[in-house]
């Protein structure tokens, strides 16, 4: 810290602050009780003892290092964290809580293996620490002022997630029942859907498409090879491509021919977490030459049957998603379909006309949500980056906090320091 304000001191942290260990408690080893057990990312459940004196800071350690938690009460730290209370440190802990926020120790990793917080490198930095009164008189400024920040955010996203609905009911409506209020719905006879639309068809996606199965990692070719970009399950998202980091490979010039990407091809995983399973997403040329693992299907739609846009907008619609996901083959921690599933998956089938109109309106209705998301996630930003200026001015001395602005924002000073 290069300015010091008068009356304050500038220490390294470890002359005023210890960070204890949090103890190893495994997730088969809680007892349902009243207190709260914190890990690196905050709550993972409750325990019938805690291990903290009264109120707690709570430091990720491992995996979300960095990452600064506080409870109001004693609670049960694990292995993964720091943490400090009144036996670690004589300052006001709700001031020091808000100085190792603006620390920022999520950005020290020391270690290389698995991502973590040095104790003694945290402990090495330096911070300005004004009296006790005046952390008190900072730590109230900063409860109330925060406080309208930290009920915001979590309303701005519970709108995200509201308009994720939103979202959802448009396309499974649009993809199965088509634009009309009030279409004329027929009986299928099909466990999938029952009823569509009585001018649709409902027919399996072999029926309209073929299939291109991909390269097969580590196999060994002999002969000349030439150098080609591939994509993996990790670059097809629900909805869109993740370009950042493509692949190259090796291959003779038949094989690559064989499972080359062309522009329309729609990409859909064969496996990964089962939520994103048969995430369908169209390709459109976005890297010349490019080819695919052979763990994502390239499905080519028959042009004059069904558009590759409608069938991404089916994998991505609730009525797709339930398709997958109860057909998919589980595992612990994954799910996986084949080829065959794919192909049987049951389109319902408006005429090419019907589908460019449901495609259209799809665009700009779900764009127009896609601003409004936009617009909700720049204020989520805007109010985050406040409130941690805000906090860095007041735990520096920047900006002097004083009973005037205690009392314009409600508080005394005492109300940080309850027990």
């Amino acid at each position: 810290m290069n300015h010091c304000p008068a009356g304050w001191e500038s220490e390294r942290l470890k002359d005023r602050v210890r960070f204890a260990y949090g103890d190893s408690l495994a997730a088969e080893d809680r007892n349902d009780g009243e207190f709260k057990v914190f890990g690196s990312n905050g709550i993972v459940g409750t325990h019938d003892r805690a291990i903290t004196n009264g109120r707690t800071i709570i430091i990720g350690r491992k995996g979300s290092f960095g990452k600064v938690a506080w409870c109001d009460e004693p609670c049960f730290p694990i292995d993964t964290t720091y943490f400090v209370d009144s036996t670690q440190s004589k300052e006001d802990l709700r001031w020091i809580f808000y100085a190792l926020e603006s620390l920022q120790l999520d950005g020290l990793n020391f270690d290389s293996a698995v991502p973590g917080l040095s104790r003694e490198v945290a402990y090495s930095m330096r911070l300005a620490f004004p009296r006790k009164p005046e952390q008190q008189r900072i730590a109230a400024y900063l409860d109330a002022s925060c406080a309208a920040i930290d009920a915001a955010v979590p309303a701005k996203r519970r709108q995200i997630e509201a308009l994720d609905g939103v979202r959802k009911d448009i396309i499974q409506k649009a993809v199965t029942r088509g634009l009309e209020e009030h279409p004329v719905l027929k009986k299928t006879g099909n466990v999938w859907m029952n009823e569509l639309p009585v001018t649709w068809e409902l027919i399996s996606l072999k029926r309209v498409s073929e299939m291109q199965g991909g390269l097969t990692l580590g196999k060994v070719y002999e002969g000349p090879l030439i150098e080609r970009p591939y994509l993996r399950v990790a670059n097809v998202q629900d909805g869109h491509l993740n370009l950042q980091d493509v692949t190259t490979i090796e291959v003779p010039e038949e094989v690559a021919h064989r499972v080359e990407l062309r522009p329309g091809d729609v990409l859909m995983t064969e496996g990964g977490d089962l939520d994103k399973l048969g995430r369908g997403t169209v390709w459109s040329g976005e890297i010349p030459d490019c080819l695919h693992q052979n763990h994502i299907f390239a499905i080519r739609c028959f042009k004059h049957k069904l558009l590759p846009s409608f069938l991404a907008y089916l994998t991505a619609s609730r009525y797709g998603r339930d398709y997958f996901e109860a057909t998919g083959k589980r595992t612990t921690n994954l799910a996986s379909t084949n080829s065959t599933k794919v192909g049987l998956f049951p389109i319902p089938r408006p005429s090419i006309s019907e589908q460019y109109a449901i495609c259209q309106f799809l665009d700009e209705k779900l764009n127009h949500v896609a601003q409004i998301v936009n617009g909700i996630e720049s204020q989520i930003a805007t109010l985050n980056s406040y409130r941690k200026s805000l906090i860095h001015e007041c735990v520096t001395g920047q900006r002097r906090v004083t009973d005037a602005d205690l009392a314009r924002v409600g508080r005394t000073e005492t109300e940080s320091t309850r027990a």
